[in-house]
């Protein structure tokens, strides 16, 4: 208590573990951990307490408890009829669940454990009204908790503001906690991706899990080595299969073939059949060949259209190709053999709109380009040392059957260490 008498904010580990004691001073039993109430409050009320209590687990409602402090719990009255502690929905212990514990910190974008919680008293000093207010996540918090206060010093913690913490449902698989995570899905791609790479497995398939199918599309194409197939691999398969749909190509390959072929075949056939022919095809390619890094997902257009027509028909595309720098040209409609390359800069920029593909294109003599079974190395370097964005891959009779993009290059051509990782977290 504060000298006026009202109850000041609180550390849950000075809590725990501390005495329950009745209106006359006797000891009741054992503070075990404190239980706080989800909702739609930034700041979950604290509702009660599970005590240990001659050998049982028991629930303390709020209302019989008169003090908290980091002498103990001080109930209302002697001898308080209470009911064993049984878990409810939306029910948080806190230390069980929360403490030591890894979170997201939606301000800081990063995935941070959970050291000690911080309580605040919102009452009026005649009753227990504490709310979880901040997450402290500072190494001196574990000092504190293991060194007696009188030898611990004063150093200086950091606390993050409970309404900027992301909590996970799958820390307490026993309870069914409404957490939905539409904060982390307001996040980058990329930004989603580094926070899945920190978590443990079981939060890293939550957030998946909460994403709509073109998020959690972007989010595991950033994901790198193993993990997104990892993942994948829990989520429900038709769940699978649409999120698989909305990957680029050659990306949704690579997590197919990470998975045991079993499971990757189930996902395919459970696919709309224009997507699976597209993965089909190019699964058919050795994986350090041109065509094991390349996507098939590019535009053709004829030679004999204008500029005008061709801006037309990219606005009428259903859907648009993950990357699209450049136009590959053709003889006619259906067909694959490729004449030449049209940059969009050149397309939007330097030519009038009546003029001709064929008449700006760069033609395909003039072209790089590589064939599908050369080795992927090589190719990327290809790509590297001419400086291009993306370049055609051929079969043996000239015609085009996908492009190698400057970011599957990357992946090759750049130092181990420079690469993404899959740093699994872990509690």
């Amino acid at each position: 208590m504060s000298d006026d008498g009202i109850p000041q904010a609180l550390l849950l580990s000075a809590v725990i573990g501390k005495p329950v004691v009745g209106r006359d001073g006797e000891r009741v039993g054992t503070v075990r951990d404190l239980v706080a109430l989800l909702s739609d409050e930034q700041h979950p009320e604290v509702i009660g307490l599970a005590a240990r209590v001659q050998g049982r687990e028991l629930f303390i409602p709020a209302n019989l408890v008169t003090d908290l402090d980091g002498r103990g719990v001080h109930l209302a009255l002697n001898d308080p009829n209470l009911e064993p502690f049984v878990r409810r929905d939306n029910e948080l212990l806190l230390g069980d669940d929360v403490l030591d514990r890894r979170v997201v910190d939606i301000a800081g974008r990063r995935v941070v454990r959970v050291n000690d919680l911080q309580l605040a008293y919102v009452g009026d000093g005649r009753g227990f009204e504490y709310r979880v207010v901040g997450a402290d996540v500072g190494g001196n918090v574990i000092r504190r908790r293991l060194i007696p206060a009188r030898f611990a010093g004063r150093t200086p913690s950091e606390v993050i503001d409970w309404a900027d913490i992301e909590y996970f449902a799958s820390h307490a698989p026993e309870a069914r906690l409404d957490i939905s995570h539409e904060r982390i899905a307001r996040l980058h791609p990329v930004e989603i991706a580094r926070l899945v790479d920190e978590l443990a497995y079981r939060q890293g398939v939550e957030v998946i899990e909460s994403l709509d199918d073109e998020t959690a599309a972007a989010t595991l194409e950033e994901l790198a080595g193993e993990r997104g197939a990892d993942i994948v691999g829990e989520l429900d398969e038709e769940r699978a299969a649409d999120i698989l749909e909305e990957m680029d190509p050659d990306n949704a390959v690579d997590l197919l073939q990470d998975l045991a072929a079993e499971k990757a075949q189930d996902l395919l056939e459970r696919m709309e059949p224009d997507d699976r022919e597209d993965l089909q095809e190019l699964l058919h390619y050795p994986g350090d060949t041109a065509g094991g890094i390349m996507t098939n997902s590019f535009v053709t257009v004829p030679g004999d259209w204008t500029i005008a027509q061709v801006l037309a028909y990219l606005r009428a595309l259903d859907s648009e190709p993950g990357v699209l720098y450049y136009l590959y040209i053709v003889p006619k409609v259906g067909s694959w053999r490729l004449n030449g390359v049209v940059s969009l800069r050149d397309l939007l920029i330097r030519a009038d709109l009546e003029s001709r593909l064929d008449e700006v294109m760069v033609p395909a003599s003039e072209l790089i380009t590589v064939h599908s079974g050369d080795e992927a190395r090589e190719v990327a370097r290809t790509l590297a040392a001419y400086n291009l964005l993306a370049m055609p891959v051929l079969d043996d009779e000239g015609d085009i059957v996908g492009i190698v993009t400057v970011d599957d290059a990357m992946d090759l051509v750049l130092p181990e260490e420079w690469r993404p990782r899959a740093a699994r977290g872990s509690e």
